[in-house]
């Protein structure tokens, strides 16, 4: 379970202070699919990097499992998402010069045991409906499937809880509808938390749970399942 309590994050940017998150408050329980929603600019995508602890807040709390994960050494934060977060990126940030298999097991690898990790890479790629594109390249995949192989990756070290930040911004309408669809699969049958960044409302249908950001201040919190 996460918490966030009384969040903010303040930039500075020349003699101008932005405060890009402002007092954010709210819980992620185990097995949640929250969907944090806003127009661009709202905060959505710094709220993500503090989750996923890629970055420190000017003030507040993030707790993991009871524990404050707030402004551990990077060390630590480095270990722990490691362990516990996986993270899917808008724009795939796949390896062009790897097969989607070496994409995969790839962060795996970082944990040692580099056998089971390749078979793993094998049955989440066929998880995600890509267990024929096992040995392609990324120039040979379309952008739909190149994100489902960031998905796959994201969930090679078994984490508890996948972020995924805008991950149908650059895909067409069905490919994004298959890359939505896949999340929901995970959380559903693998019981992994799932908290996913759009400024899409649709996207919304495919959450249990919707948080809305506007100036970086939550206007909006609904259960929708």
């Amino acid at each position: 379970m996460y918490k966030i309590q009384d969040l903010s994050k303040i930039y500075t940017m020349g003699h101008v202070d932005v405060k890009a998150l402002d007092g954010v408050s709210f819980t992620v329980p185990d097995g949640d699919m929250l969907a944090v929603m806003g127009r661009s600019g709202s905060g959505k995508s710094t709220l993500l990097k503090q989750i996923g602890m890629l970055d420190q807040p000017t003030s507040g709390h993030i707790f993991f499992e009871d524990e404050e994960v707030t402004r551990v050494p990077e060390r630590e934060r480095a270990r722990l998402r490691l362990q516990y977060v996986g993270y899917v990126f808008q724009e795939y940030a796949l390896l062009g010069e790897l097969t989607a298999h070496q994409n995969v097991y790839l962060p795996g690898m970082m944990l040692g045991n580099n056998k089971d990790y390749k078979k793993h890479a094998e049955e989440l790629l066929a998880l995600v409906g890509l267990g024929a594109r096992i040995s392609h390249y990324p120039k040979e995949l379309s952008g739909g499937e190149q994100q489902r192989v960031a998905i796959a990756r994201a969930l090679i070290n078994n984490p508890r809880l996948v972020l995924a930040d805008e991950p149908c911004a650059n895909l067409d309408t069905l490919s994004g509808q298959r890359v939505m669809q896949t999340l929901v699969k995970l959380n559903e049958e693998l019981k992994v938390t799932v908290v996913f960044v759009s400024h899409d409302p649709s996207d919304s249908a495919y959450a249990r749970r919707r948080i809305v950001l506007s100036d970086g201040k939550i206007s909006e919190e609904t259960n929708l399942k």
